[in-house]
């Protein structure tokens, strides 16, 4: 039997299988709103047979988004937008996922089908930055990065209910998972690694203090987001930078976050510093054995991304206990039925894996 194909649980939601769609920006939305893009995006996935279905970066207000096409949920509109999106992705028996998130410093960009450079005071499309301290992401590039606003003891407080009120909305809309958003150099991640945070407060100095900002907003999050349901937290579980966060930095973080209520860790890595950008080009590889690491010293679930292309390699990772669930980017790109192939190449029966509209001719 496939250990791929297994169902897996958490709390009152069923995996059908370990096969996830990895969060993807997708720069489609409109002041935050889903189109019929997302529909097309998210739904052609719940057809082609993935069990788990995450929905790109959503920003929880207008100023944590990335850029100016990425996804929100700061305002109900944004909950009706998603709700038709996850009533379709439950047809298909996917659980629906979604990743909350403030981009921090690294917002007020164009989109990256447009450059993605940041968009100057100037522009009546940018707006200001904000992050543990002022320093820019990359004040010596050759892309400008405006400089963010250190933010205060208050403002903190202020984003973690924009956090808090996003996940009433993520509720409303019937997402069975919730994904707080803590890698990639994104806002909370700043907070959490040494590489960016330099602040003397309570907030900053030793990993406690680093991790307040993102351990207060879990916890927030926690009271409100239904117990039945899935909570997870994405990490960056290593910066790829010398004395940067690593697998023993994480692993505490992710027993504080067990404690603070999280059922499941999501494992990428890197994206705090421009010097991590080349580092985690060569090592995305090895990021789902980190998770398998990071599972054994936590006792936590986790979902394990990175360069996982193969069937047989995501069957091996669970098989393995590296990963509960395989998260799927690019490759899910590539091809939206990777499920119902990765069935036909482990010997799965295929026939109820795409939609019964697909399955009945072709399963």
């Amino acid at each position: 039997m496939s250990e791929l194909f297994s169902p897996f649980k958490i709390k009152d939601i069923v995996f059908k299988n370990r096969i996830g769609m990895s969060p993807m920006c997708q720069y489609s939305s409109v002041d935050g709103v889903a189109t019929d893009w997302h529909m097309v995006h998210l739904g052609s996935r719940a057809v082609g047979g993935v069990g788990l279905i995450m929905a790109e970066c959503t920003a929880v207000s207008r100023e944590g988004r990335i850029s100016q096409g990425c996804a929100g949920l700061w305002d109900q509109k944004h909950a009706a937008g998603l709700k038709p999106i996850v009533d379709f992705l439950h047809k298909y028996d996917a659980v629906a996922g979604i990743q909350i998130s403030h981009s921090g410093r690294k917002g007020s960009a164009a989109t990256a089908l447009n450059g993605g450079n940041h968009l100057n005071a100037d522009d009546p499309d940018g707006w200001g930055t904000v992050g543990p301290t002022s320093d820019a992401f990359d004040p010596d590039g050759t892309r400008l990065w405006k400089a963010p606003r250190a933010l205060s003891i208050q403002e903190i407080q202020e984003i973690q209910q924009q956090f808090v009120n996003s996940a009433k909305l993520a509720c409303d809309a019937g997402y069975d998972l919730l994904e707080v958003h803590c890698a990639h150099g994104y806002l909370l991640h700043s907070f959490l690694t040494p590489l960016v945070n330099k602040r003397n407060d309570a907030y900053g100095g030793d990993l406690a203090n680093q991790a307040r900002f993102l351990l207060e907003t879990v916890e927030k999050v926690r009271e409100v987001w239904p117990e039945n349901r899935a909570l997870s937290v994405r990490l960056s579980v290593h910066d790829f930078v010398e004395e940067g966060l690593n697998l023993e930095d994480s692993t505490q973080i992710g027993l504080w976050l067990k404690d603070s209520g999280v059922d499941i860790l999501d494992c990428s890595g890197g994206g705090a510093v421009p010097a991590a950008r080349g580092a985690i080009g060569n090592r995305t590889a090895e990021q789902p054995d980190m998770a398998g690491e990071l599972r054994s010293s936590t006792g936590l679930p986790v979902m394990a991304v990175g360069a996982i292309t193969d069937p047989q390699q995501a069957e091996d990772l669970v098989a393995a206990s590296k990963a509960d669930i395989v998260l799927l980017g690019r490759e899910m790109m590539r091809d939206p039925h990777w499920a119902h192939n990765a069935a036909k190449t482990l010997g799965v029966d295929t026939r109820h894996i795409l939609a019964e509209q697909y399955g009945f001719f072709v399963g």
